[in-house]
């Protein structure tokens, strides 16, 4: 009997014996699931952490696949102020007949109630309007951007030739600086057209998304570009917010319906000279040269560099490069794009030098 009990002790130490190892067995199992659940845990939200902060760093002014849209602006001073100048991502500023200049601005997803006055196309804003893959929008044309529209199979929107609907005239300006549009209105115009409303195209511009400051630029806190003797475009530097603010024949340029000021965190100017047409109209409208090499600025954060503006044909981008060949990086922000005489006496001036730059023999000579 006695032995028979000490067996059954032994038994029963040995089922203890292996009870208490299951149980270890599964604590440890489950502290082993806990901890890679937990790093795994860790690793996902690390995962989210780098996603957003590159997502973060992703070029703001110039993303997604919405088509760009491309819209003549009336710059006459009869027309200011203008509406949507601020929402667009690049602005050019070419001039025109009688010493007048006209604006294109470039929008991409963006919702704007009304943008203009809209003025009538001219052949050569064509260029830029095809190098940013965009709709052409426009309130009647020259004969030379009519027929080049056809020759390029533009897309284009007219306002003379639409429903009454997509542009409409404003009782606040007079004719013919009163006819105003929407994205919306142009979207549901280019839909109705069967025109391809996105776009892969990259932008002309290198954007980047880090502080490009220039350092061994020029200081540039003052920046005045003469197109012609009527009309002259001024940007001062704002320190604080790190943009320039318009001013043209000595006034600021406000939003027609907010009153902001209009500014920009990126300027680029481009010597390249324009000529007048040959036609049966004479009416004094102009032509440009602008295929081949051309001299020209940088300008963001308060600092100018001489760069180097390559178009090889009409249809292809403008390559900008700084002087030693490298494509300038630009700030990740809009962009105002001057094209002016190549005698335009454009002044680069710092407040701490006050150096003043005379582009018609700085650039010629030094570039």
């Amino acid at each position: 009997m006695e032995g028979k009990g000490v067996k059954a002790l032994i038994v029963i130490l040995i089922l203890l014996i292996i009870g208490a190892g299951a149980i270890l067995a599964y604590k440890i199992t489950k502290d082993k699931e806990n901890i890679s659940n937990n790093e795994n845990q860790t690793q996902e939200n690390t995962t989210n952490i780098l996603t957003a902060e590159v997502e973060n760093k992703q070029v703001q002014i110039y993303k997604g696949t919405d088509r760009p849209i491309a819209v003549m602006i009336d710059n006459h001073n009869g027309a200011w102020p203008q509406a949507g100048l601020n929402q667009a991502y690049m602005v050019y500023e070419i001039i025109v007949e009688g010493g007048e200049t006209r604006l294109m601005a470039l929008f991409k997803g963006v919702d704007l109630d009304k943008i203009g006055p809209v003025r009538s196309a001219r052949h050569y804003f064509l260029d830029y309007a095809m190098e940013n893959d965009a709709i052409y929008v426009h309130f009647g044309e020259s004969p030379q951007a009519g027929s080049d529209i056809t020759r390029y199979s533009i897309h284009e929107i007219d306002g003379i030739a639409e429903d009454g609907v997509t542009f409409w005239r404003v009782k606040d300006k007079y004719a013919p600086h009163n006819a105003v549009t929407s994205t919306e209105k142009l979207l549901q115009s280019a839909k109705n057209k069967n025109y391809r409303t996105t776009s892969n195209a990259e932008s002309v511009l290198n954007y980047v998304t880090e502080d490009v400051k220039l350092e061994e630029g020029q200081n540039a806190e003052t920046i005045v570009i003469p197109h012609s003797d009527l009309q002259t475009v001024r940007y001062e530097y704002d320190s604080e917010n790190k943009v320039y603010t318009r001013y043209a024949r000595n006034q600021e340029q406000v939003d027609w319906d907010t009153d902001e000021p209009i500014t920009t965190k990126n300027i680029i100017i481009t010597f390249c000279d324009n000529y007048t047409l040959n036609d049966s109209e004479n009416k004094g409208r102009q032509g440009l040269y602008n295929i081949g090499e051309f001299d020209g600025y940088y300008i963001t954060n308060g600092k100018a560099i001489k760069i180097k503006c390559t178009k090889n044909a009409r249809d292809e981008q403008t390559v900008y490069t700084d002087l030693n060949g490298n494509e300038i990086k630009v700030n990740d922000g809009n962009t105002w794009v001057h094209i002016c005489p190549k005698n335009a006496d454009v002044e680069i001036t710092g407040n701490e030098d006050q150096e003043e730059v005379n582009s018609a023999s700085n650039t010629s000579n030094n570039l």
